[in-house]
């Protein structure tokens, strides 16, 4: 079994290179038939895995989801593995649009008491949260 690090150096924005061929070795994809399904360029997926250029959020997002539908995870909602209160599941998108196992793919979540500006501070508190950290690890 093939961990895909979660700790990062740096900031914690955004996949690292190495999490980014990690993620596309365990889709048992090459790096055209990822950059297909990406939308993107070869150049770009090679750009990404050699370190030469960040990782877009939009596709950050798209691989975390491939890779979400490729792992056979027993479904558990994030409010069951956080222990949401009734009143904080009513105000989550998550909830709304019953995605408690896409929780970090659903923008406006509400797990750190607030929506998130933007997807990278999103992503980086997901990170924290053993929801994704599941995922992540499987």
């Amino acid at each position: 079994m093939c961990y895909i690090r979660i700790n990062r150096k740096g900031k914690g924005k955004g996949v690292e290179s190495e999490e980014f061929i990690a993620i596309r070795r365990r889709l048992q994809k090459t790096q055209k038939e990822l950059a297909e399904l990406l939308g993107s360029s070869l150049k770009a997926v090679s750009s990404y895995e050699q370190g030469w250029r960040s990782i877009p959020g939009h596709v950050e997002r798209q691989l975390l989801y491939l890779f979400s539908k490729k792992i056979k995870l027993k479904d558990r909602n994030c409010w069951d593995i956080t222990r949401c209160s009734p009143e904080k599941k009513e105000n989550c998108p998550a909830w709304e649009f019953n995605s408690g196992t896409l929780c970090w793919f659903v923008n406006g979540t509400i797990c750190a008491q607030q929506p998130h500006k933007n997807w990278h501070e999103k992503i980086a508190i997901c990170r924290q949260c053993k929801v994704l950290k599941r995922l992540l690890r499987s």
